[in-house]
């Protein structure tokens, strides 16, 4: 009874730990579209966006579990990951790839409560995702796109319950900003690498320093001018002077993180977000003066 009182939490704690729910905060981004579009006050759009958010959770979460438990043998070799429930044996694989079903299938239930059209886009997240975890991680350029992608379907999929058709210049900032953050990760990672000799991802191996500095130098930039002009449209739309001025903060904050992608410390962007109170107070003043773009 004693055993089996304690192994039912630490397998529970286990599965918790593996699904990440601290990650789910980047699903907040189910929200852009709806807020961007002015109409993040009408019911319809808030329960639209909440079954977006609830499904990304669920998906995002058994894409962990599946992707840990598939790298199970190489995660007992990394002095860190080795300590992972999968790797460390505190789940087992079988259970793990149980629960991912389960939660994938959760997934697909409340995008199709929600429209057809969140269903199919969770449909194409879980199969985009899977072949990530089941190769394409291992392949330089794709893998890139791979994890941009995700934030873009998460940029999209809040209004479509809602018929929400975001701004195409909304969209190539998602895009760009996503490959922005994502190249810096792996430029931080590659670092590393070179200044420590620490384990890397099998297709870091496949990059250069130079190469990954191009990539995110290339996206801040064309992120940065599709800014201005999705500012400049919203400005023309609202014929408010705050649209424009919000170029400001953005600016400064790409700039701001570009410094910590320079210095190898962006490895870990939501750490970072959390840690930087110049980057917060940016990101807070860029948040204000949309809102009053859109709202005043």
């Amino acid at each position: 009874m004693t055993v089996a009182t304690e192994t039912r939490p630490s397998l529970l704690r286990g599965l918790v730990k593996t699904a990440r729910p601290h990650q789910w905060v980047k699903n907040v981004l189910v929200l852009a579209a709806p807020f961007a579009s002015s109409r993040i006050a009408e019911p319809v759009v808030l329960r639209s966006a909440a079954l977006a958010f609830v499904a990304f959770c669920c998906a995002a979460s058994a894409v962990y579990l599946v992707n840990d438990a598939k790298d199970v043998e190489a995660d007992r070799e990394h002095p860190k990951k080795r300590t992972r429930p999968i790797a460390a044996g505190v789940v087992p694989v079988p259970v793990a790839f149980v629960t991912a079903g389960v939660l994938m299938a959760a997934a697909l239930a409340v995008g199709a409560v929600a429209s057809w059209q969140l269903l199919v886009l969770m449909a194409v997240y879980l199969a985009v995702q899977l072949g990530y975890c089941f190769g394409l991680k291992h392949q330089p350029v794709l893998e890139l796109c791979i994890v941009a992608s995700g934030f873009l379907m998460r940029a999209i999929a809040g209004g479509l319950g809602a018929g929400i058709v975001p701004s195409q210049w909304f969209l190539l900032v998602t895009a760009f900003g996503s490959l922005f953050m994502v190249a810096g990760k792996r430029y931080a990672e590659i670092t590393l690498f070179h200044a420590t000799g620490a384990a890397i991802r099998h297709s870091l191996t496949r990059y250069s320093e130079t190469y990954l500095r191009f990539v995110w130098a290339t996206s801040a930039a064309v992120m940065n001018m599709t800014y201005g002009l999705w500012a400049f449209e919203l400005g023309q739309r609202t014929g408010s002077p705050w649209a424009a001025l919000s170029m400001i903060p953005f600016v400064i904050a790409v700039l701001r993180y570009a410094v910590d992608v320079d210095s190898g410390k962006a490895g870990a962007p939501d750490d970072l977000a959390r840690s930087d109170r110049v980057l917060q107070s940016l990101g807070l003043a860029w948040v204000v003066t949309v809102a009053l773009a859109i709202y005043v």
